[in-house]
């Protein structure tokens, strides 16, 4: 998995879990803290970019990757900030940066570890009207019964992040779909079915998405530097609620990227625009 001038390393969590990471360039630390349906490499080219200034730390978090573990259904986000709080202390790094659930684990991160100096987050996903937490357990019944066509659907629609085929169509239409999209990227040139490897570990974002649903205003008390970062071509309920945060947070600062969608942070490959995110952390840290 590691590269050229990349480091494989681990820690124990709190919990003892066996937490993987990916370590490259030089300065002073930052850990990058993936969202859903992403591992490290996918932030390998952001990771690329920021190396030049910063010694970056990015994280797989438990369900996936290096850092893997069956779902645990008495998960909670808690244990997320044990990871982030493990490889913090074993690299020296005082700052955090986190995408969409991982953004949510960043900001309790923030909120509740002293050895957190500052962070940045993009898109937090929180939901003005509550997230579906009935989708969420059909969901986790989905991935427990094997059927990931339906719970590729079901994630989408729950999320509020589905395209409009998935969004119109039946549900039994909707997962014909997915199930010819997981078939494609099984059968992908050199692919390790990419899809169906990170879709169980899904359970663990909707976990801390779920559980963190109505906190919003807890965060007032979290007197640190905050970036929010956001794109103009993400779902409305996502622009909305950065806004919100950035109003909640004492010490925060909102950028909004023409042309960026939730996937910003992420490799070009998977429809991200890293160097101009790159550009806005280097600044900031």
């Amino acid at each position: 998995m590691a590269g050229d001038g990349v480091t494989e390393r681990h820690v124990r969590s709190a919990d003892g879990t066996r937490v993987g990471f990916l370590s490259q360039g030089n300065g002073p630390g930052l850990v990058l803290v993936q969202g859903a349906m992403g591992t490290a490499p996918h932030y390998s080219e952001l990771a690329e970019r920021l190396g030049s200034r910063f010694t970056v730390h990015s994280l797989d978090r438990r369900g996936r990757g290096m850092s893997a573990r069956p779902y645990d259904a008495g998960h909670t986000v808690a244990r997320d900030v044990e990871d982030v709080d493990a490889v913090l202390a074993a690299t020296g790094t005082s700052q955090v940066f986190g995408l969409s659930s991982g953004a949510m684990i960043t900001l309790e991160a923030a909120r509740t570890l002293p050895r957190v100096t500052r962070a940045a987050v993009y898109e937090p996903p929180f939901y003005a009207d509550g997230i579906s937490h009935r989708g969420i357990r059909q969901l986790n019944t989905d991935i427990d019964e094997g059927d990931l066509a339906a719970a590729l659907v079901r994630s989408l629609l729950v999320a509020e992040t589905a395209p409009a085929p998935i969004r119109v169509l039946p549900f039994p239409l909707a997962r014909l779909l997915a199930r010819g999209v997981l078939w494609v990227d099984s059968h992908k040139p050199g692919s390790s079915a990419e899809l169906a490897d990170l879709l169980p570990g899904i359970r663990y974002d909707f976990n801390v998405v779920g559980g963190m649903d109505g906190t919003m205003a807890t965060f007032a008390s979290l007197d640190k530097p905050m970036l929010l970062l956001s794109g103009t071509d993400s779902p409305d309920f996502l622009r909305q609620s950065i806004r919100t945060l950035a109003g909640v947070l004492p010490r925060a600062r909102h950028l909004e990227f023409e042309g960026l969608s939730h996937s910003g942070p992420w490799n070009r490959s998977r429809g991200g625009r890293p160097a101009i995110v790159a550009a806005a952390l280097q600044n900031f840290y």
